[in-house]
């Protein structure tokens, strides 16, 4: 099953003159892929991303995501679209300090109301539990480590069951300790739970390692 498509994107920018930023872009992710998505400085991947988020809808094709042809969708459709389908895991964590882990976590979820919060807080301290952090459930997220933090934050994008988690340098931030446990986190998430994980990452190791790689240059795909 696709879990997500993209269809012939172009994407332009208007600074000073056009510059067409990518260029035909056409790939497809299968639910439970591990995919990487690398290239130098100013090949267009972190744009791509943004994309693929549907945090920005100034291009030119589609883009499906769980069967949902996301191109075309208001501003408030697309916000209530991510947070049911899509979680995001940035190079920086984002947790609230003087909220304690559990609540960090429940954060999306409570704001998606699908579930009563019993329920929400259950599964949070059960994502924390799976993320080897069980015990710190009550802690203060300015209290832990980054690469704890970025556990924790790992744990609040999957909170609503997203079709896709997508990564922005996910362990930007991180030592190779920390790094290779975020690593086999994801692996064992695409592998074992059937998560879709999609990484823009600079990390070569990192990339090699993932089911698949998709390279950029200049705008385009050079090796899929």
């Amino acid at each position: 099953m696709k879990a997500l498509s993209v269809n012939k994107i172009n994407k332009y920018f208007y600074v000073a003159q056009k510059f067409q930023v990518l260029k035909e872009v056409n790939f497809d992710i299968n639910q439970g892929e591990f995919v990487s998505i690398i290239g130098k400085s100013g090949s267009g991947k972190s744009t791509l991303l943004y994309l693929l988020s549907t945090m920005d809808t100034d291009y030119e094709g589609a883009i499906s995501i769980n069967g949902t042809t996301v191109t075309g969708k208001s501003q408030n459709e697309l916000a209530a679209f991510r947070n049911a389908h899509i979680g995001f895991v940035f190079q920086f964590h984002y947790l609230l300090p003087e909220f304690s882990l559990v609540e960090n976590i429940m954060l999306p979820a409570l704001k998606l109301k699908l579930k009563s919060k019993e329920e929400i807080e259950h599964r949070a301290v059960e994502l924390l539990g799976m993320l080897d952090m069980k015990g710190t459930e009550l802690k203060k997220a300015a209290a832990i480590s980054g690469g704890q933090a970025q556990r924790v934050a790992i744990a609040r994008a999957l909170i609503n069951d997203p079709a896709v988690i997508m990564g922005d340098e996910p362990t930007g931030n991180l030592d190779s300790r920390n790094t290779a446990i975020v690593f086999d986190i994801f692996k064992e998430l695409a592998h074992n739970k059937g998560q879709t994980i999609i990484a823009v990452t600079h990390d070569d190791e990192f990339a090699q390692k993932s089911d698949r790689i998709i390279e950029l240059k200049d705008g385009k795909i050079i090796n899929e």
